[in-house]
């Protein structure tokens, strides 16, 4: 799990696609709450709420794991909108590693 970059990314649909492939993780902002969107060890995709942490301080799951990220984009989450629903209204981020 890396922290939200400063500056958004630039890109359609269809780059969120490849950059999710690529990337497997990035942030979403949209409606004022921010999304961890991720894949687990590349088997699955789910996204995550980053106002709630679990006993070990990880983001907590707020959709259900699916198989593929087409799938993914596609899953109803953020109040019963799927990525696709709302990308025109979010902005997403690059997920990178905090400096040490």
């Amino acid at each position: 799990m890396g922290i939200k970059a400063e500056e958004a990314l630039e890109l359609d649909f269809d780059g969120l696609y490849d950059y999710l492939r690529r990337e497997h993780s990035c942030y979403m902002v949209h409606d004022g709450k921010l999304y961890y969107l991720t894949d687990v060890n590349s088997h699955a995709w789910r996204a995550q709420d980053t106002d709630v942490l679990n006993d070990k301080g990880h983001y907590t799951d707020c959709s259900e794991l699916v198989s593929t990220l087409g799938e993914f984009l596609g899953l109803p989450f953020a109040d019963g909108k799927t990525v696709k629903d709302v990308f025109a209204d979010a902005t997403f981020y690059a997920s990178v590693k905090p400096e040490a």
